[in-house]
């Protein structure tokens, strides 16, 4: 038994397949709700109910969307280059961090103002700490895998390093967590007396931008070719490691965002749980989402309407949360598969 690979893959087999793997994860998800003792369908449609069964629920959605899209368009960016970026935590923790240290006082401009330059600040900060793993690839050969994922713990325990000494709140009755950003530093919120902010739409714009990118301009054409043939593109004359460090800096800026949203546009201050593994969710999305910058945004949606939804299951029928997390883990699972299966085809010899 062999693979073989398919040139041209049918429209068909491109999007049957992963929505096969969806459909497969629904029904794995259903069986396992039946051993936890429930009614499939019952948990299924409590999960959506709770993720988009009412105008609270479906705001809460988008806010823990907001950042998975950015995350998740992180990691796409990067995927279609062949930069295995695992390190998307770590570059929303530095956006946070920056956020902090500009939006409590240290520059004291109008909103208009201040909130451009901290969101910049922000994504520079995230570039420059996926930059330190691109510049070690293509200069040594270093394995980014290893060194990305390696700087999520140096940055969280830098972070909590900061939370229990310079930034530290004096008032906040010794908790390690940051001083409240002021007001010209915070996100408006999208719907009065919700907590969706505009963190949301400067996600969706960016997925539009990053689309743009990649489909309508020279470095989206040197991203694609650097990830399908690395030696192919340099014979045919793309700068390979220019273009890598390119992807780097708009991957890790993406990442960045995440932190600079959650922080202006929801807390309002920093603490070392202000993402629950974001950084490794926009993985999952991303690879949901077949590495499409407009597809993140769908992907970012449904795992966050699980995540939401989950809560609310958890309580009506008594099953356990943890089957959100595993139907995430299957979704992953089938959709590799699935893509694995749009490019080759299986042969007995």
């Amino acid at each position: 038994m062999r693979l073989e690979p398919i040139a041209n893959p049918t429209w068909t087999r491109s999007l049957g397949l992963p929505a096969l793997a969806l459909f497969a994860t629904v029904v794995v998800a259903s069986l396992l709700a039946m051993v936890a003792g429930a009614q499939p369908f019952s948990v299924l449609g409590l999960i959506v109910k709770g993720a988009f069964g009412s105008k609270f629920a479906t705001l809460e959605t988008l806010n823990r969307a907001t950042p998975l899209i950015f995350t998740g368009l992180a990691v796409a960016v990067a995927f279609r280059a062949k930069l295995w970026n695992i390190g998307a935590e770590a570059q929303l923790y530095m956006g946070a961090v920056v956020t902090v240290v500009l939006g409590t006082g240290a520059l004291a401009w109008p909103a208009f103002a201040l909130l451009p330059t901290i969101a910049v600040a922000a994504m520079l900060a995230g570039a420059v700490v996926l930059l330190v793993p691109t510049f070690l690839k293509t200069r040594f050969g270093v394995d980014e895998v290893v060194t990305t994922l390696l700087l999520n713990f140096v940055v969280l325990l830098w972070v909590s390093m900061l939370l229990e000494g310079s930034l530290k709140d004096p008032m906040g009755l010794g908790w390690p967590k940051s001083a409240r950003l002021i007001a010209e530093a915070r996100l408006p919120r999208m719907v009065d007396g919700l907590r969706l902010h505009w963190g949301f739409g400067l996600a969706l714009i960016s997925a539009i931008v990053v689309w743009v990118i990649q489909r309508r301009t020279t470095l989206g054409y040197e991203m694609r070719a650097v990830g399908l043939n690395p030696a192919a593109a340099r014979f045919a004359g793309i700068p390979v490691n220019r273009v890598l460090i390119k992807t780097a800096l708009l991957s890790g800026g993406l990442a960045a965002l995440a932190g600079f949203s959650e922080v202006a546009g929801l807390k309002g201050s920093l603490t070392l749980d202000i993402s629950p593994g974001f950084g490794y969710t926009g993985i999952i999305v991303a690879m949901l989402a077949l590495l499409n910058p407009l597809g993140v945004v769908v992907a970012a949606l449904f795992v966050a309407g699980i995540f939401v939804g989950a809560d609310s299951m958890s309580r009506a029928a008594g099953v356990p949360t943890y089957l959100a997390d595993i139907m995430l883990a299957l979704a992953l699972l089938a959709m590799v598969l699935a893509i694995m299966l749009t490019k080759f085809r299986v042969r007995r010899d």
